[in-house]
């Protein structure tokens, strides 16, 4: 995809952290914007922004959990836009703890939003895209689908959120295939962050009532620390990251990441399975935060 003025985004968790940037971009751009949200006030305030930029901008509160959600947010850009361009399947939500003490409530939660809000957007806006392509001989589109490093690698008391974005790897990768197969003139990405400030470890914030939650055990709550700090402390920022999402859009590239430098790491993770060894220290480098995370354990 090398045009972007008055092509039509849709951007789910486009009220704060990498989306509230794509939308930033986008509007600079000259993208019209549609932004999805469970925040109503971030939602709201994004919208007014981007409006004062000169932007065309649709802002819908929508739970990716549920594909009538996702729906009524494509009928109305198509309503209001009619095509879409570029998806960003982005809202996401982080959990942590031992993998046994997570509660189904926090499996349906962080699912839904992490791994069934990437298959509803995928399923639904892809076809609206081939429809447009059909359309438009001239017709260019592409979805970028927001995973993470904890899609590629393990670490200890982040099992949910790593199995949810393991998930979209493998989607992202699969989605690429087949449009490939089929000839659509529909690129496809996957992002992959490391530790990069967003709202992500605060994820709580946003927790519906749907899926209520538990007193947290040790180990949620020393995985809670920790992320904020990991998080908190990153130095790459979510503007950078968006800046280098779009620049991968047009460069047609698939994988993007935002610490290419951790890749070592998903390399010795392949090395394991291909050489059938088992997992890996995950801490062999910092041996002083595993021994930090099983004090909090033990505390």
């Amino acid at each position: 995809m090398k045009v972007f003025k008055d092509r039509v985004a849709v951007i789910t968790g486009g009220a704060s952290g990498f989306g509230r940037e794509f939308a930033i971009i986008g509007a600079r751009l000259g993208m019209k914007l549609v932004l999805a949200d469970v925040q109503q006030d971030a939602l709201d305030k994004a919208r007014v922004e981007l409006e004062a930029q000169g932007a065309q901008v649709l802002a819908m509160r929508c739970d990716v959990r549920h594909a009538e959600e996702v729906q009524a947010l494509a009928d109305a850009t198509m309503e209001k836009f009619g095509a879409v361009h570029l998806v960003f399947n982005n809202a996401g939500v982080g959990s942590g703890g031992l993998i046994w003490e997570n509660t189904q409530a926090d499996w349906d939660w962080v699912i839904g939003v992490n791994l069934w809000g990437v298959i509803h957007g995928v399923r639904i806006f892809t076809n609206l895209m081939l429809e447009c392509a059909r359309k438009d001989p001239q017709f260019e589109g592409h979805i970028v689908n927001t995973a993470s490093m904890a899609g590629l690698l393990n670490a200890p008391t982040m099992g949910v959120y790593n199995v949810s974005k393991h998930a979209v790897v493998s989607l992202s990768e699969s989605l690429y295939q087949d449009l490939k197969l089929v000839e659509a003139p529909i690129g496809a990405s996957v992002l992959c962050p490391y530790f990069v400030p967003t709202g992500i470890s605060q994820s709580h914030r946003n927790r519906p009532d749907d899926v209520p939650g538990s007193a947290p055990t040790a180990s949620q709550r020393a995985a809670q620390t920790m992320s904020d700090k990991a998080v908190n402390s990153g130095k790459v920022t979510a503007e950078e990251v968006a800046e280098n999402t779009f620049k991968a859009i047009a460069d047609e590239q698939f994988y993007i990441f935002s610490h290419p430098g951790a890749l070592g790491n998903v390399q010795e993770r392949m090395e394991d399975i291909v050489l059938q060894r088992n997992p890996g220290d995950p801490y062999k480098a910092a041996p002083h935060i595993r021994d930090m995370l099983r004090a909090k354990l033990k505390a």
